[in-house]
């Protein structure tokens, strides 16, 4: 497969459930290959990916501990989780939006509500860290 494909194989098997972005595929297949448990050549202008030897050992051995990542995903997993996952999708999707259609007021009071949204964020795990620990924000 090249990797369009990969993207496109692990999204109809988790059934859109896991989108992968090409960010993070591409440097997975070159790790993979550096790894040499894939190789690739280029075909009609695209480079294609298959599995070496040592990677279908791999596989088998994958197999044989259990569920493949993709079953995690499509196996209901925590629906906590995929309600925090779709509402923040949803947010960048509003946040986009606004990037491309807004004005310039528009886009300021954004950011506004979005670094405060995060400071909350934020605020949320420092009320709930074990032994009283307070979680800090990342450096920007």
């Amino acid at each position: 497969m090249h990797g369009y494909q990969v993207i496109q194989e692990l999204e109809s098997r988790t059934g859109g459930a896991w989108r992968v972005s090409p960010g993070s595929v591409y440097p997975t297949l070159q790790m993979l290959e550096e790894e040499g448990l894939i190789s690739s050549e280029e075909i009609e202008g695209k480079r294609v990916y298959s599995l070496t030897d040592a990677g279908r050992n791999q596989v088998e051995s994958q197999k044989e501990r259990g569920r493949a990542p993709w079953d995690e995903v499509v196996g209901g997993g925590d629906e906590t989780l995929h309600s925090l996952r779709d509402a923040a999708l949803q947010l960048g999707a509003a946040a986009m939006q606004v990037a491309h259609a807004g004005s310039t007021g528009q886009i300021d009071r954004t950011v506004a509500i979005l670094n405060e949204a995060r400071r909350q964020l934020y605020a949320i795990l420092a009320e709930d860290s074990a032994g009283g620990e307070q979680s800090t924000e990342p450096d920007q």
